[in-house]
């Protein structure tokens, strides 16, 4: 007989960010029976719901004393998961370079190899605030690429600036990991 996952509420939310993702990206991309302007609204909307999950999940995990290995391990793959998607999508529509897009999601897939290297050492690699930071930038510049009528500085969209402070913490951060990382996990004999 196998055993059952039990999915609590905050794992429930997690799942449920997971599912959002392909009904955002059909939004994204756009359909041709859609305006662009409904698309990317609902887009918007879905993708916003999408990342309010990552902060209802927590707080619900946390709450309720319901942390769980299975919440530990698909929440930030979750959020991998959407951010990819996202970034992938926005170069496809030549909204941000795909070098950009890359740097970013490559240190997203970098942090999470050192987090399954450390869970087989039973470690567990917390959130840090500066990753939480980097989350909500990588949130607000994919919100600014999908509608980048929010305006313009030195003409530049304010979009490209947000990407680049976005894209800047998330290597930050990534450095930021793996330094404190030294400590937590042992090297290879």
């Amino acid at each position: 007989m196998r055993a059952r996952i039990p999915v609590n509420l905050a794992n429930g939310l997690t799942i449920f960010r997971i599912l959002l993702i392909p009904v955002f990206m059909v939004f994204l991309l756009g359909l041709d029976v859609i305006p662009s302007n409904v698309s990317a609204a609902l887009a918007v909307g879905i993708f916003s719901i999408a990342a309010l999950t990552d902060t209802l999940d927590g707080y619900f995990a946390r709450s309720r004393n319901a942390v769980t290995i299975l919440g530990q391990f698909l929440d930030p793959l979750a959020d991998k998961l959407l951010i990819s998607a996202a970034l992938i999508s926005l170069v496809s529509l030549d909204r941000i370079s795909a070098w950009l897009a890359m740097v970013i999601i490559a240190r997203e897939f970098a942090v999470s190899g050192l987090r399954l290297v450390a869970a087989a050492e039973n470690v567990v690699i917390p959130a840090s605030p500066l990753g939480k930071v980097k989350t909500f930038s990588q949130i607000v510049a994919v919100v600014a690429l999908i509608v980048p009528e929010f305006g313009f500085i030195f003409g530049k969209p304010l979009s490209w600036y947000l990407i680049y402070i976005a894209a800047l913490l998330t290597i930050i951060s990534g450095i930021d990991y793996f330094m404190k990382a030294r400590g937590w996990v042992k090297a290879p004999m």
